[in-house]
């Protein structure tokens, strides 16, 4: 049974989602906005320069879908090494349970590629359209003219820095050399060509328009990082005690006396905010942890004569008991903490003892189905097998075959193989046995071993299991 309207009732709108308010963040200078811009530094060094290293005649880093064959430095990966981007995902997971307890969103707020790629878009818009108040007075009363003049010029700054962002991405996957080649020629694939405008627009999109609003609605680690908190965890904290209750003041004033605490109730806080956010309201999931409000807050108390860290990184517990440094610091190395830095120390030791014992060659061994068995010169009982011999070093290797498992037990065609480097290449190998040697031994398939050992780099080989047929 539905509801009536009464009559005369006017209409109402219900909004299922907040209308978005359009941010203008102040620009501020301090100690962790000094941090933030030098990692801001650091990995997009690393994100652009990375295609264009090379090693030993080829690009550093390349992951060549084509080729299934993945190069990182002298670190040749394939398709059969799918454990260690398990071991390297699991490694991942443990160290983001760990920096998220010991310090909060740190990540977030200093090194996560929608945060740096922000931040570089903002300077952008900062050197075009001016700082905060000169934005704000050109998009409410600014001459129509000169707001979209401006506004075009940043959107082809911007468009210029998510085009070369996105023909770096494309160059791990190509070699960014042959891509500045065939762009030149006009001859870029279809994938290529999609890949380098599919993520220039994501850049664009993500960083230009959408901003805070991915931090607050999209990420996902924003919603479940309350689960990795705990009240000795590092994050920036108003301190409320000190603080309140807040309020303007002459500087000369005696703030004490007036009843007053040290927050000048200014604002700056919420102003340098990248998601707009007030750190007063207490612990917040939008907070990214960038520090950026306490550089704000340090900057008026210095103006106002009173002591720093009014706004700083703490913890609730150091926050509620007055903790010192000492306490602190204690109070972070906790149990909690302690066992995932232990399990994350154990994974990455592992991977890297794995990788570094790891053997370049790779062996399966297939027999050939089509002939079990066969008599040749009427002394021997021969099976065929198809061996894939998978070279992951750059080296060429010249191995041998050393067969096991069976009295007598030799290869018939050869047992030394040239195998270049990263290559994988398919040989035939015949085993035979004398059927003198074989007496006693029952019909029916016999488990034997192969060992492909490299001549090359004495102390490289690899094992394989195989079956020789003995028919009856």
């Amino acid at each position: 049974m539905s509801a009536e309207i009464p009559s005369g009732a006017a209409e109402q709108t219900i909004l299922l989602y907040a209308p978005r308010k359009k941010l203008y963040p102040r620009e501020t200078k301090g100690f962790f906005n000094s941090w933030r811009w030098a990692l801001v530094w650091a990995t997009q060094l690393l994100y652009y320069g990375l295609p264009w290293l090379s090693w030993e005649g080829r690009p550093a880093v390349l992951f060549n879908l084509v080729e299934r064959k993945f190069f990182i430095f002298g670190l040749v990966l394939w398709p059969q090494d799918f454990i260690y981007l398990t071991a390297l995902l699991v490694a991942s997971a443990f160290g983001l349970f760990l920096f998220t307890a010991v310090a909060g969103r740190l990540f977030c707020g200093y090194a996560c590629p929608q945060t740096v790629y922000t931040e570089i878009f903002m300077k952008i818009e900062y050197w075009i359209e001016g700082n905060r108040a000169k934005k704000l007075r050109l998009d409410t009363r600014g001459p129509i003219g000169e707001r979209w003049m401006r506004r075009m010029l940043k959107f082809l700054a911007w468009s210029l820095i998510a085009l070369w962002t996105g023909f770096t991405f494309a160059g791990y996957f190509t070699p960014i050399r042959d891509l500045v080649d065939l762009t030149g020629a006009a001859a870029l694939g279809p994938w290529q060509s999609f890949w380098i405008l599919f993520y220039s627009a994501f850049t664009l999109m993500q960083a230009g328009f959408m901003r805070e609003q991915v931090c607050k609605y999209m990420c996902p680690y924003a919603r479940f990082q309350s689960v990795m908190f705990d009240r000795d965890t590092l994050i920036v904290t108003y301190d409320e005690t000190r603080g309140e209750p807040r309020g303007s003041r002459s500087k000369k004033a005696n703030h004490r006396a007036e009843g007053k605490g040290d927050c000048v109730d200014c604002g700056i806080c919420v102003d340098v905010c990248p998601t707009g956010i007030d750190i007063r309201m207490g612990l917040q999931y939008e907070c990214i942890g960038c520090g950026l409000c306490a550089d704000g807050c340090d900057s008026i108390m210095d103006k106002m004569g009173y002591p720093r860290g009014l706004i700083r990184y703490s913890t609730q517990n150091a926050i509620a008991k007055g903790y010192a440094s000492s306490q602190l610091r204690a109070h972070i190395l906790r149990p909690r903490v302690l066992i995932y830095a232990a399990i994350l120390s154990i994974i990455v030791a592992m991977l890297c003892v794995s990788l570094w014992i790891r053997s370049p060659l790779k062996v399966d061994i297939m027999r050939d189905r089509g002939a079990l068995a066969r008599e040749v010169e009427g002394a021997f009982i021969e099976n065929t097998y198809q061996f894939q011999l998978i070279n992951t070093d750059e080296r060429p290797h010249r191995l041998q075959i050393i067969p096991s498992g069976l009295p007598g037990l030799m290869v018939a065609s050869g047992n030394t193989v040239e195998l270049p480097g990263i290559t994988t290449q398919l040989f035939i190998v015949r085993l035979r046995v004398r059927t003198t040697d074989l007496e006693g031994q029952p019909a029916g398939p016999h488990k034997i071993k192969v060992r492909v050992e490299s001549l090359t780099r004495p102390g490289v080989s690899v094992d394989d299991k195989a079956a020789f047929f003995i028919p009856k």
